[in-house]
């Protein structure tokens, strides 16, 4: 009974938060950010046009503390962040630790805080180990590492696990074999965090480079196929985390 009021409760505060940002929506309230890799399948997917949520986690003001929903980042949450390595590009990944956290990955299951946890939303789609990404900081550094990431190594690693510092946040994909995150490029700054995708108000089958540069054969593509490549089952399609404990 407690569970079922939990999730009326949240549902209703999504909902009624989607209202006030479509009816009110600035792009202090609201940005749209399109997903073009797939690094986050199948939760949000190459495609999905996404309506950004700005205001949960903005810094709140000395009265609007009380009337709005400001919130810390949690675990679980899917965020919306300015790429530390190139803050005009934007990212989506998943939560996975908060300041004080403890993370490892041992043989691709992640640890946190000492247990192992279990991820619904998490997909494997490499057979092969990579030993640095699937045992994760304890083998040595392999592939596209980053300086940010080996500074993280050096020093912010005790007794084997990433320990997260304040004001910071370790964040991955879903889709843990083909996702360059907080692994490869170091924590997400909190600055660096802009909200919380709300909605899928389109998604459309289209390549990767054809979303971020709108090419001239997007547009043409479009034209022969809007009806066809739209993924209409993902239309208005709302996205929540997963408590991640």
């Amino acid at each position: 009974m407690k569970r079922y009021a939990e999730n009326v409760k949240n549902f209703v505060h999504e909902w009624t938060l989607l209202i006030l940002i479509l009816l009110f929506s600035t792009t202090t309230l609201v940005q749209a950010f399109i997903v073009p890799t797939p690094s986050m399948d199948m939760a949000v997917m190459v495609g999905d046009h996404l309506l950004v949520d700005k205001l949960s986690y903005a810094p709140p003001g000395l009265f609007s503390r009380y009337i709005l929903p400001y919130t810390e980042p949690k675990r679980g949450d899917i965020i919306v962040f300015r790429y530390p390595m190139d803050i005009q590009e934007n990212y989506v990944k998943r939560v996975m630790g908060v300041p004080g956290d403890h993370i490892r990955l041992v043989n691709k299951v992640v640890y946190l805080n000492g247990k192992p946890l279990t991820e619904p939303y998490a997909q494997h789609i490499f057979p092969a180990p990579d030993p640095y990404r699937d045992n994760f900081p304890t083998a040595e550094p392999d592939g596209p590492v980053y300086d940010r990431a080996k500074q993280m190594l050096a020093e912010h690693v005790q007794n084997g696990e990433v320990v997260v510092p304040p004001g910071n946040y370790f964040a991955m994909g879903d889709n843990r074999d083909n996702s360059l995150d907080s692994r490869y490029w170091g924590f997400v700054p909190r600055e660096n965090i802009i909200g919380k995708p709300l909605l899928i108000f389109w998604s459309y089958d289209a390549p990767t480079a054809d979303l971020v540069g709108y090419s001239t054969s997007h547009f043409v593509d479009l034209a022969k196929n809007f009806f066809f490549k739209t993924r209409w089952d993902r239309e208005l399609k709302l996205i929540r985390g997963y408590p991640v404990q």
